[in-house]
Formats: C-alpha cells, sequence, structure tokens
C-alpha cells in the first residue's frame, strides 16, 4: 500500500520538513565545541575548549510537567521550550557546572508543524540564555498514544566542572547566610494543584486578571522559568559559593535541607523579599496556609545560595549588575543530632 505509514498516522516527510525549518535555530545556539550538525545519529562534542585540570561532567534531566496544559489551552507554545531548558541547567548549577550542551526529547500524537517549530524556538532560546549548545534530540511521532493536540516534552544538560570546585554543601557553617535569587514566578512546579483550584474550582479564564495581576492568568502561568546561569557563573568567578539550591518541587522545605551538613538548620525570613500577587492568588482561593504554600510553590524565590556573611554586600552588587534581583534571605543556624528541614518564621 502506497504511504501505508503516513496512513497510519505517522508523517515521516512532515517530520523532515520540520528539521530543516528549525536548524538555522539549532545551529545558531552551537558554541566551538560542537562537532557535528543535526542531523547524524548521535551529537559530538569536544572538551578542547574547556581550560579545566581536571573536568567533572555533571548531568540532570527534568521535563516540564503540567504547565504543558496551560500551553495548549492558551495555544501560546514558543515559551515552554525555555522552561525545559531552565529546569535542567539549573538543577546542574547547584554543582557549580557550567552547561555545555543540551539535548531534548518532543513525543506528540501528530506532528503539527508552526506548534513543533514553536517549542523548539523556545528550546534554543533556553540554550541561547544558558550558553549552551542544542546538540541533538528526538521528535517522536505516536498516533493513538497522546490525545489530539497533546505533546510531552523532556530534556538532558550536560555540564563540566574544575573536581576541586565542585559545589557540595560540606562547607556550609552556622553563621553563613542565604541569598535568594528571584524567581519570574511559579516556573515549572505546582501546576497541578494551581489547575485545580484556579481553572476547576474557579473557575477562572485564563484571559481574566484575577486578583492584583497585571497580566491576564494565562499570561502570568506562562512566565518561562528564569535561567540563572549567567548570574551564578559570575559569582563563582570571585566568591566560594558554599551551597546552591534549586527551588522546585518540594519547595523551600525539601529542596534547602539537601545542601546542608549534619547539624545545620536554615532560618527563613519571609518578609525579606516582595511576595508576588499569583502566589497571593493561589493561597487566598486554596485557603491553605504558608507552610503547604512553601512546600510546594518556589514563593518567589528560585534559587539559594550558601555564602559567608562577609561577602553579602559584594554578591548582591554583582547579581544587581547581571540584571539579577537577590534578597538577603535567611541564614544557617546549628541544629544539633540531626538534619533539620528549613524553619519558616
Amino acid at each position: 500500500m502506497k504511504d501505508a505509514y503516513k496512513k497510519s498516522g505517522v508523517d515521516i516527510e512532515l517530520a523532515n520538513s520540520i528539521i530543516d525549518k528549525v536548524k538555522p535555530m539549532i545551529n545558531s545556539t552551537h558554541t566551538p565545541g560542537v562537532m557535528n550538525e543535526i542531523g547524524h545519529f548521535a551529537g559530538l562534542f569536544s572538551l578542547s575548549q574547556e581550560k579545566i585540570e581536571d573536568p567533572v561532567l555533571v548531568s540532570g534531566t527534568d521535563g516540564v510537567g503540567t504547565k504543558l496544559m496551560i500551553a495548549n489551552l492558551m495555544k501560546k507554545h514558543n515559551t515552554i521550550g525555555i522552561d525545559l531548558v531552565a529546569m535542567c541547567v539549573n538543577d546542574i548549577l547547584t554543582c557549580g557546572a557550567k552547561p555545555i550542551f543540551f539535548l531534548d526529547y518532543l513525543a506528540t500524537g501528530k506532528l503539527e508543524k508552526s506548534k513543533m517549530v514553536d517549542i523548539i524556538k523556545g528550546i534554543t532560546q533556553g540554550c541561547k540564555k544558558a550558553g549552551c549548545a542544542l546538540l541533538g534530540g528526538e521528535t517522536a511521532e505516536m498516533p493513538g498514544f497522546y490525545p489530539k493536540g497533546e505533546y510531552d516534552l523532556s530534556g538532558f544538560a550536560v555540564g563540566i566542572v574544575e573536581r576541586k570546585r565542585i559545589i557540595t554543601g560540606e562547607n556550609i557553617k552556622p553563621g553563613d547566610i542565604l541569598i535568594g535569587m528571584a524567581s519570574s514566578g511559579l516556573h515549572s512546579n505546582g501546576f497541578s494543584l494551581v489547575r485545580k483550584i484556579l481553572l476547576e474550582q474557579e473557575k477562572i479564564d485564563l484571559n481574566e486578571f484575577p486578583g492584583n495581576l497585571n497580566i491576564s492568568l494565562g499570561e502570568e502561568l506562562l512566565k518561562p522559568t528564569r535561567i540563572y546561569v549567567n548570574g551564578i557563573l559570575s559569582l563563582l568567578e570571585k566568591f566560594q559559593i558554599k551551597g546552591i539550591a534549586h527551588i522546585t518541587g518540594g519547595g523551600f522545605y525539601d529542596n534547602i535541607p539537601r545542601i546542608l551538613p549534619q547539624a545545620t538548620a536554615a532560618i527563613i525570613y519571609k518578609e525579606n523579599w516582595p511576595h508576588l500577587s499569583i502566589f497571593e492568588l493561589i493561597q487566598d482561593k486554596a485557603k491553605i496556609g504558608d507552610k503547604e504554600m512553601y512546600h510546594t510553590f518556589n514563593m518567589g524565590i528560585g534559587l539559594v545560595i550558601v555564602i559567608a556573611q562577609e561577602e553579602k554586600s559584594s554578591v548582591l552588587q554583582i547579581l544587581k549588575e547581571t540584571g539579577q534581583s537577590a534578597y538577603h534571605i535567611g541564614e544557617v543556624v546549628s541544629k544539633s543530632g540531626f538534619k533539620e528541614i528549613v524553619n519558616i518564621n
């Protein structure tokens, strides 16, 4: 049967036309380490450009979760790829690693060219923000597996760090302080709760301006996750960052303790940074307390770094120069006998 595979739901020619369309965007992310163009079975990357005596590769993988459902409802897909890159590169940053390349996986029931191009456009924008190359990826058309119009997205980042400069948190001690780097909003966590409360329970239209939002709810929810690479790499040139926590799923309570040594705890001063309207709206409509909010969302802080007290002013100044809003949000204290979760005062 002629075109049997196409009639079964898989359009190879369309997939190839999408690759041709996005190839210039992908090539625009390429750094000196990239050794081949899109189209090979695997991507090649040379480390010869990296002036590191004892290099260690650091990897991370993640997805965007049910934020994809908001993108579908809004019919807006050109920023979701930034979220994907951000979730991966921010994770490897916590080790002090510089991102060097990224891979993506995009799966859908039926390819839609304009949608796929928009998604990949976002991924390339994210890679540029992170300073890493989009080295390769996979676009899978899987008819009958995904509902009409839906897709899934995941990514994989690799970074590099000098072995002696790996950030582990082991040198954190009482008296050190926590600097919080501002988030752009929800980032990519807590969307299952957000959809249940705001869309299903309250039936708020995504085009409405509820609460104190100055943009529509849909636009607020689709704000891309902030990429912290430039700010962190600028700090690493001059300071000893003792620990870095990416505030994702689990919020403050699960993520900050992951970098704290035994017998230490963190006290967070929650009035030390501006509170975003989207979190006030969620808390008001969901009728939940502070602890659950800080256990679910980033509450306006996307990345937390731990530094010595005496470096506070200089660190905040450099972050300001890189365009990053940052705040002194807490301190490390003694907690003998066990590893304590963060305390919200």
